[in-house]
């Protein structure tokens, strides 16, 4: 049988499939529906320092080619994720990875600390790239910004692997990715969800809460493809740094070619919220590819598209 176990960031993962950030809640919501099944880890929503409301209805509206979410980056707050989630993620049956996101490097230099200093805690995410606030993609705007923010974040987990979750319409992606890991980051997560805006030809007004979102789902599978081949083989690659290929995995063949591409690991996303159970179906399907390949391991794969 073929082996799909994957080193990432220093987690030994079981499987390649990781839970998009936001797509699971915490993790126990998830996990109460399907024991999640066929997932190596999973990635929390974005945690801030003090909880937020999201955005106002409707946050969340299908597109011919997938999903537009703005939901805002609602959550509980660092205070209570402490006091009640960490409790619920710590034992769930495959690591947590908490998301962290803030207004300023002081917000994110917090919420980092308090993840440090949860001992089951091997790995945050730091998103930099959400689309649906009005500050989400604050530290993206720049070069400089970003470098800054990434720094401090790193001098701050000393023993905790920084995942750095990057936008597609950055300067470019190859500089992006240069930066977050000359700031010392461990992995990268390419891509967010895209800027974009879906408007009822009837009422004149956007179809979700906010004027515009993330758009998420197949339709921006070719080009989170091409970010991970062009990270890959320009930045990463080089550097000895996985990556997390995010971006319209609905099958085992959507995955296959971000492993093609240079991603060691795969996320999923939308295909959670079409079915909740499509981890196992895409993980039977890898298997049998890297099989069929004539491989023992999905990790003679990574990076192996031939052009």
């Amino acid at each position: 049988m073929a082996d799909l176990s994957i080193d990432f960031a220093g987690l030994e993962l079981e499987s390649p499939l990781i839970a998009a950030a936001g797509m699971v809640g915490y993790g126990p919501e998830l996990a109460s529906v399907d024991g999640l099944r066929g997932l190596g880890a999973i990635i929390t929503k974005s945690i801030t320092l003090d909880a937020r409301q999201g955005n106002a209805g409707m946050r969340v509206t299908d597109l011919q080619s997938g999903m537009l979410n703005a939901v805002g980056l609602a959550n509980v707050g660092l205070d209570a994720f402490i006091g009640s989630v960490a409790l619920q993620i710590r034992d769930l049956p495959v690591p947590a990875i908490p998301s962290i996101a803030g207004h300023s490097i002081g917000d994110y230099e917090q919420v980092a600390a308090a993840m440090q200093a949860m001992s089951f805690v091997k790995a945050v995410e730091v998103n930099v790239s959400c689309p649906n606030t009005d500050d989400g993609r604050a530290f993206a705007e720049s070069p400089q910004k970003l470098h800054n923010l990434l720094v401090d974040i790193r001098s701050v987990l000393k023993r905790t692997a920084m995942i750095v979750k990057l936008p597609l319409d950055f300067e470019s992606p190859s500089t992006a990715a240069e930066v977050a890991v000359e700031a010392g980051a461990d992995a990268l997560t390419l891509i967010n969800t895209i800027p974009a805006m879906s408007i009822d030809v009837r009422t004149r007004r956007s179809r979700i809460g906010r004027s515009a979102g993330g758009a998420s789902g197949p339709g921006i599978h070719p080009l989170a493809v091409r970010m991970v081949a062009d990270v890959h083989k320009d930045i990463a690659g080089p550097a000895g740094i996985p990556i997390l290929g995010l971006g319209g995995v609905m099958q085992w063949q959507d995955a296959a070619e971000f492993i093609l591409a240079g991603a060691t690991a795969v996320g999923l996303g939308t295909a959670l919220f079409v079915d909740p159970r499509r981890p196992r179906k895409v993980l039977r399907g890898l298997r049998k590819w890297v099989k069929s390949q004539g491989c023992g391991s999905i990790r003679d794969l990574v990076g192996a598209v031939e052009v």
